[in-house]
């Protein structure tokens, strides 16, 4: 008898389990770590994708890029092996045949996010991209959140564009990180970002661009007495999804993880933007001196980079400059 009560109770919690098990089990890779703004809005999908969906889709996180770097999962999301990630619009350049997309990176040309977001969604360059990103990638753009905006920091005061001549700037390799130093007169230099702060700590360069958020985190403030709101290249971080995974979901659940990625790209620019105004003080409180230098002398030494993007894009190019030039 005990053996059999013992037997109907492991059958019951076996029943009672698999009447709880998510129907679909999907997996969001990113490069961002726990503690981050990403983690924090992609924790939200999960969630929101939990309940709305009455558990019949689980999300599982894996932080930390231990799925790889985003382009990585980029090209998991194209082959159906991963089912959600993130990356920045300007990252689909990475793709031959996909060299357009650069012009999402193209310094000064969004003044805030939310034109930044009409240019992806709105125009039409920004749809005939997504519908080339789906139709081409097999990946489809669910949802995009802002992810802050680049700043300098210094061994001297940027006041204006004069003060960045002859400066020693590491910038990554990305083309627009390249051209934002080259036009404005400074010294370029590449090296990898693990050496960043060594490298100002020593002199051996004299100034860096990051977001304030990276600023904050490798505490470059510690070596760079001064940060200049430069502004000179916007990131957007979009929600992207395997468009196998969303081909294999019933049209009720493709809308739950639609909406639940909207809802959790706002709390994303939120998140970034509430940041910034903080870190700023904080810069400010540690004794940082922050310069706030007119843009306008920037973006107009950054036409030959726009010639540059146009002349290599051709008339594809030329009317997507003019579109999101156009857009307010």
């Amino acid at each position: 008898m005990k053996f059999q009560k013992s037997l109907l109770a492991v059958l019951c919690a076996g029943l009672a389990s698999s009447a709880f098990a998510a129907d679909y089990n999907l997996t969001f890779g990113m490069q961002a770590g726990t503690n981050s703004n990403e983690y924090k809005a992609a924790q939200l999908f999960a969630d929101e994708v939990a309940k709305n969906s009455q558990g019949k889709i689980e999300v599982t996180l894996q932080p930390d890029g231990v799925l790889g770097n985003d382009l990585k999962m980029m090209k998991s999301l194209s082959k159906g092996r991963l089912d959600f990630t993130f990356a920045e619009s300007g990252r689909f350049a990475a793709f031959p045949g996909f060299e357009e997309a650069q012009v999402f990176a193209l310094p000064y040309l969004f003044p805030n996010f939310d034109v930044a977001k009409k240019a992806l969604f709105d125009t039409q360059f920004g749809k005939d991209l997504l519908k080339k990103i789906n139709n081409k990638l097999g990946i489809t753009v669910l949802a995009d959140g802002y992810n802050g905006t680049r700043q300098t920091t210094s061994n001297r005061p940027i006041n204006s564009i004069e003060d960045m001549k002859g400066l020693k700037l590491r910038v990554p390799g990305a083309p627009a990180n390249k051209a934002y130093g080259q036009y404005t007169g400074a010294s370029v230099v590449s090296m990898a970002f693990s050496e960043v702060y060594l490298a100002l700590q020593t002199n051996a360069v004299d100034a860096q661009e990051n977001p304030l958020s990276l600023i904050d985190a490798k505490k470059f403030y510690e070596v760079q007495p001064y940060l200049a709101m430069t502004n000179h290249i916007l990131n957007d971080q979009l929600y992207l999804a395997s468009s196998q995974t969303m081909h294999k979901l019933p049209a009720d659940l493709q809308k739950v993880v639609k909406d639940a990625a909207v809802k959790a790209a706002k709390l994303h620019t939120e998140l970034f933007q509430g940041d910034e105004q903080k870190l700023v003080e904080s810069f400010k409180a540690k004794g940082i001196k922050v310069t706030y230098p007119d843009t306008k002398p920037f973006q107009q030494a950054m036409k030959p980079f726009y010639d540059e993007y146009i002349k290599a894009q051709g008339e594809t190019g030329k009317k997507a400059v003019e579109e999101m030039l156009s857009l307010k």
